[in-house]
């Protein structure tokens, strides 16, 4: 095998690759990443054996061949050469070592042979439709943040997609929550969706396909089954196929929280109020981590107190047109999640009491919403 390659998309496709291997692993060919060199093409193909990625970059290749070498040190050794000046590939089996040289710079890399590379098995695929890189890329960055990271939550670990009819029409949601709070978000439901099993894409697997929507100038290709998913995407100057395992678990029975009928409003400007919890949680406890909401009409106070920073009140103007006063505490963290996934001018808060869990929206922005618990200190 032997190539000449820019560094600039040999570099992203090796850092998309190197974060699908795994680092230490008992398994050494699981660490590698596989070189297969075709007429004017290099696919890179990563896989943990439950994630796979295929990603195929423009190269002017002299002599076809395949080869696996450690992904992490070829990621480091092209990192490190010239920006300028291309890289050369050649892989001399007498030696079963990949020589990587740019300008004066030349490294020999050690490699296993490319039959030692797991095969990648891949499920029928039931639906496939497509999606627009940028509603995809909003779809999981409106909702990740939610996604549980306790292990032993696995099917927590990830986000829900599935599509359903709602007043006649139909959509594709994405639902993820840790319990303490959610994130929902929706767009119309693409054609070929419709009817598609309820899916969990699991958290490694959302990294990985956001770094690459990055890249995508066309339409997302999405295909479905019970138990994988698969992306396709096209930028300029690469393609990638991602393929993963689901989570194989059962959602919680979110829409039953969500069906809460809070009946006290309460609106406030968007950037005023996450500035507001930004500045006031500057000294919450990194322990217990509580700000204090306290409503009264047309007033929100927010303070917060702790034995090693002192304590801090900020008052804001809202709209609140309830006699009744109460207070409620939050998880400053989760409040400044929740604002920094709204775009809108105005927050609506769906409030009962100082116990009751809380629904968030953006003003004017129907396709969104969050339900937080409050904290009980």
């Amino acid at each position: 095998m032997k190539l000449i390659i820019e560094k600039s998309p040999f570099l992203k496709a090796l850092s998309h690759g190197q974060s699908v291997v795994e680092k230490r692993t008992t398994v050494p060919i699981l660490s590698h990443v596989l070189l297969t060199a075709i007429p004017n093409k290099l696919l890179l193909t990563s896989t943990d054996m439950d994630i796979a990625l295929i990603e195929t970059v423009s190269a002017n290749v002299e002599e076809p061949g395949t080869i696996s070498v450690p992904a992490h040190l070829l990621y480091e050794v092209v990192r490190k050469l010239s920006d300028t000046t291309p890289i050369t590939l050649n892989y001399n089996p007498e030696t079963s070592q990949l020589t990587v040289s740019s300008g004066r710079s030349r490294f020999e890399l050690p490699s296993l042979p490319s039959d030692d590379f797991p095969q990648l098995t891949h499920s029928d695929l039931t639906h496939h439709f497509t999606l627009p890189a940028p509603i995809l890329k909003h779809l999981i960055d409106t909702t990740r943040f939610a996604m549980s990271t306790e292990e032993t939550r696995y099917h927590l670990n990830g986000i829900h997609f599935h599509t359903l009819s709602v007043d006649g029409k139909n959509i594709l949601r994405a639902v993820a929550t840790d319990m303490h709070r959610l994130a929902c978000v929706e767009c119309e439901a693409p054609e070929g969706s419709i009817g598609m099993p309820e899916i969990i894409i699991g958290r490694k697997t959302i990294t990985e396909i956001r770094k690459l929507l990055d890249e995508a100038e066309q339409p997302v290709q999405i295909g479905i089954s019970g138990s994988r998913v698969e992306f396709a995407l096209e930028g300029t100057n690469t393609n990638a196929v991602l393929s993963s395992r689901l989570v194989d678990g059962t959602f919680p029975d979110y829409q039953a929280a969500m069906a809460i009928e809070n009946d006290k409003v309460l609106i406030v400007s968007t950037k005023a109020f996450a500035e507001a919890v930004d500045r006031v949680g500057t000294v919450v406890n990194d322990k217990v981590r509580a700000i204090k909401l306290k409503i009264s009409e047309n007033s929100a106070v927010l303070s917060a107190v702790s034995t090693d920073s002192g304590s801090a009140v900020e008052e804001l103007d809202v709209d609140f047109a309830y006699n009744d006063a109460f207070e409620i505490c939050f998880n400053v963290r989760y409040l400044i999640d929740i604002a920094q996934q709204i775009s809108t001018d105005e927050i609506e808060f769906l409030l009962a009491d100082g116990e009751s869990s809380v629904l968030l929206r953006p003003i004017n922005s129907p396709n969104s919403t969050f339900i937080l618990m409050p904290m009980r200190v």
